[in-house]
């Protein structure tokens, strides 16, 4: 729960603030969970959400270049199946996306939500998702491709 705000929010506090209010409100709504998902993704959805709300709140971009690479989980360094140089790179060009590319990317592909699930957490048409997520992945592919350019 706590990589998912992190990713979301890219700093360590606020990210611990999230997970810490998502327990809470999970605790307190404990009698609304109605078993129709597995409770681990009740709860990611509800640490989603208070990302999403500290998001809201501070409408800043928080660039990822404040945090360094080893502050990220040793469990999701292994689930990358690429060399430390290149997750260095994807993970700078994600903390370059502007806040809403950033955040639509990070449910899509490292959460793995579905377009509905994301139409539903952030509160968009379909059609809005859909191409929010395609300019994500353009600009992030730019990006890329441009920090690759840069280090040679």
């Amino acid at each position: 729960m706590y990589s998912t705000a992190f990713r979301m929010l890219q700093q360590a506090d606020k990210a611990e603030d999230a997970v810490q209010e998502a327990f809470i409100k999970a605790f307190v709504m404990l009698n609304s969970y109605r078993g129709e998902s597995a409770f681990g993704s009740w709860l990611k959805r509800i640490v989603i959400n208070e990302a999403l709300m500290i998001l809201r709140k501070e409408k800043s971009l928080i660039s990822l270049d404040l945090i360094s690479y080893e502050a990220i989980d040793d469990d999701l360094q292994e689930m990358w199946d690429f060399q430390e140089e290149e997750v260095k790179i994807v993970l700078n060009a994600l903390g370059k996306l502007p806040e809403k590319y950033r955040v639509i990317l990070n449910l899509s592909l490292i959460e793995g939500y579905d377009n509905e699930e994301i139409c539903q957490i952030l509160n968009v048409t379909n059609q809005n998702c859909r191409t929010m997520l395609s300019r994500a992945k353009k600009i992030l592919r730019e990006t890329i491709i441009q920090l690759k350019n840069e280090r040679k």
